[in-house]
């Protein structure tokens, strides 16, 4: 007969995947979001025919600060 207790599998073995998971959509997040901000300043920029692109500086910005706020939240939250 075999042993209940080695046939449990240890509890450590889904953290990995889920943190591998969740860091891996942090990644994809943080891309959208600093292209949505370059691409909406670009088009502001466009729109308005500034001969500088104020608008993209710094709405590409204000994206990768979000995004750094995104991580470092994420990983406030993580145990």
């Amino acid at each position: 007969m075999s042993n209940p207790k080695s046939e449990e599998k240890p509890k450590n073995t889904n953290r990995g995947l889920n943190n591998i998971i969740r860091f891996s959509s942090l990644a994809f997040e943080m891309g959208i979001m600093i292209c949505i901000g370059a691409f909406g300043g670009d088009w502001l920029d466009n729109h308005f025919e500034y001969d500088r692109p104020w608008f993209t500086i710094v709405l590409s910005l204000l994206a990768v600060i979000g995004s750094i706020y995104l991580v470092i939240k994420s990983l406030m939250n993580v145990k």
